[in-house]
């Protein structure tokens, strides 16, 4: 006898991971069908697991709020039974466009990196890395990635504005994300992989630095990758590309397809701005079996959406669709803003799945935390995800076996209608209503 247990966030309801009456499947008739039918017997990727950011900006929103709301974002982002259950975050190496301004851990023209100091760090970002493992329960897996070198390595002089990694700083260069990653270790805060470079095909505003497809593989097979062995952290995972999927295949293309650069590279990192093509995540699997795909960063851009909707169904369905091909993790951006979706050191604000008031001492959950819960709460880390046909025109969804046997699938309509759905696993059916503008999560034991 199968039962399930359900959990579901609605539009119109207010519900948020309400628990409904738990359900016993029934058994088929005969020639009956699902609209979702679960194959466990068919198994695809492994779960690293969810999590978010720790930027600059998210730590320093959280120190100008109280001390107990402070403690309060962490517990919901990190605590495994009240929280999220986030196991993995992000971090970047020196400033990004949300630190409180450019700055780097070196002085400048020190070509051998004797000044090297992560001193900013301290301050704001390590002691949230630090208090969100204590909730956690254990070491957060952490990816680092750099926005830009220093600006006296670039072509443009500046930190800002693209530029280029100049070729006679290239192992100095390399030779800093090692010393980065020993600095952390040294607070008790180990990297567990990093990327090349944040959005390396994007000439922004703020911290950014420009390589082609094979300034890419060049860098890594002549210089990262070689440095990041000779120093000793051969163990630390090397992630490549870290920008949009609209050209991820083409990147992870020019990268993995020479030998020498693809035996340093783990995967392949991607964010959702531009593109909803997830089928271009499931292609570059195809033709890179053996390496790992990891979405590194997607949030809603414009500011602070409080109250809306629309940005918890962007989460679901990007979640979905990536998830389906291959994906192995979510990394959100930034895990809390302020008021006006900062700060952020040329304004390119945005907003989070949680707002922190900093006016009222207020923190705003946004639906996007709810949808992300229906994921990250239910599908943990180790989970295989599972064969699941979906012939519904109007729902969208995925599914996983956990490491204790338990399936998870989770659903998420977003049309204006209630929904019928049946979901099918061997002889036994479950017949449920999705809300309008809802998302629900299956639990499935027995």
């Amino acid at each position: 006898m199968i039962q399930a247990k359900i959990y579901i966030t609605a539009q119109e309801t207010g519900e948020r991971w309400s628990e409904q009456a738990p359900a016993t499947l029934e058994k088929r008739t005969a020639g009956q069908t699902a609209d979702l039918e679960l194959d466990p017997s068919k198994t695809y990727q492994t779960m690293l697991g969810f999590g978010g950011a720790f930027t600059e900006a998210a730590a320093y929103t959280l120190s100008r709020v109280s001390p107990e709301n402070r403690a309060a974002a962490i517990r919901n982002y990190f605590d495994p039974v009240e929280g999220l259950g986030y196991t993995i975050g992000r971090v970047h190496i020196h400033s990004c466009d949300f630190a409180l301004g450019n700055y780097t851990y070196v002085e400048d023209n020190d070509t051998e990196l004797k000044t090297f100091d992560i001193s900013h760090d301290r301050e704001l970002i390590l002691p949230l890395i630090k208090d969100a493992a204590r909730v956690k329960g254990g070491t957060l897996q952490l990816l680092a990635s750099p926005w830009s070198p220093p600006a006296w390595m670039k072509t443009n002089g500046e930190m800002n504005h693209g530029g280029q990694l100049k070729p006679e700083y290239r192992d100095a260069w390399a030779l800093y994300y090692t010393k980065f990653i020993r600095a952390y270790e040294a607070e008790n805060v180990p990297i567990w992989a990093i990327t090349v470079q944040n959005e390396p095909a994007a000439v922004q505003v703020w911290d950014s630095c420009i390589y082609s497809g094979e300034e890419e593989r060049d860098f890594v097979r002549d210089h990262l990758g070689p440095t990041m062995h000779r120093e000793g952290l051969e163990q630390v995972k090397i992630l490549i590309w870290d920008h949009n999927r609209d050209l991820m295949v083409d990147r992870a293309s020019a990268v993995l397809n020479d030998p020498e650069a693809a035996k340093y590279v783990w995967g392949t990192g991607f964010h959702w701005y531009v593109s909803e093509d997830f089928s271009a995540v499931g292609q570059v699997h195809d033709l890179f079996p053996d390496k790992h795909l990891l979405f590194t960063e997607g949030c809603q851009e414009g500011g602070v959406k409080l109250g809306e909707w629309f940005t918890g169904e962007r989460y679901g369905r990007n979640m979905i669709g990536d998830l389906n091909n291959w994906c192995e993790g979510y990394l959100d951006w930034n895990l809390v803003l302020d008021e006006t979706g900062g700060p952020n050191h040329v304004n390119n604000l945005c907003d989070a799945p949680i707002i922190a008031d900093t006016v009222t001492d207020t923190l705003h959950l946004n639906s996007s935390y709810s949808y992300i819960g229906h994921f990250s709460r239910y599908i943990r880390p180790g989970a295989v995800r599972i064969g699941l046909v979906n012939t519904h025109a109007a729902v969208q969804a995925t599914a996983f076996r956990n490491p204790e046997g338990t399936l998870a699938v989770v659903a998420q309509n977003e049309s204006d209608a209630p929904q019928s759905l049946t979901l099918g696993l061997a002889g036994s059916i479950l017949t449920r209503e999705l809300p309008a503008h809802s998302i629900a999560t299956f639990v499935l034991a027995g």
